[in-house]
């Protein structure tokens, strides 16, 4: 049942991976902060009884970890090499501290999960993009409509014609004729 199975990130490059991995696979997602008490406490609103926890890093998720560990959920948990392995069943060894790599392991994983299910084919490519998992910044992407809407295309406008004149004011105009600025004088004095 894939609502039994809850994706936890408290990493900020993880909450998009976490949410598109739960679309496209109907697990629970719980991004961004923690609540305590969200696998131990049963009068809390928001408790949950699921059975596999997912995590992005063992180190900030660590909260979600020892929850599961009271409740005897497994974990399987995206491990960089300064990751804790305390109450960590599964370890997939991976770059957890990059959004590009958080987000094409959650990619990999949810196609893998569609592939097992049976949802898609082996032998047609997935027609999602992993870009669609990427973590976005917030002020790229006002950057970005800003240069949608043509604020920024300043750089494109055709400079004014100036009417300076950068000649010098001895003509200049051949640099093979230096007679008239030079003189008569000599390097070989």
């Amino acid at each position: 049942n894939p609502s039994d199975i809850l994706i936890a990130s408290q990493r900020p490059y993880g909450s998009r991976a976490v949410l598109k991995f739960s679309q496209y696979t109907g697990a629970s997602p719980a991004a961004g902060r923690w609540t305590p008490g969200t696998l131990t406490n049963q009068i809390t609103t928001k408790y949950m009884e699921p059975r596999l926890l997912i995590v992005t890093d063992p180190r900030t998720d660590h909260q979600s970890i020892k929850e599961a560990a009271y409740a005897s959920i497994p974990v399987i948990a995206l491990c960089d090499t300064d990751s804790p392995l305390e109450n960590v069943d599964v370890a997939i060894p991976a770059n957890n501290k990059g959004k590009e790599s958080i987000a094409l392991l959650y990619w990999l994983l949810a196609r893998e999960v569609l592939y097992l299910r049976g949802t898609i084919s082996r032998t047609q490519a997935w027609d999602v993009m992993v870009d669609s998992f990427f973590w976005r910044d917030p002020e790229e992407l006002m950057q970005q409509e800003e240069m949608d809407q043509g604020w920024g295309n300043d750089w494109t406008a055709k400079p004014e014609q100036q009417q300076q004149h950068w000649e010098g004011a001895q003509g200049g105009g051949n640099w093979d004729d230096m007679t008239n600025a030079a003189g008569d004088a000599s390097w070989d004095a």
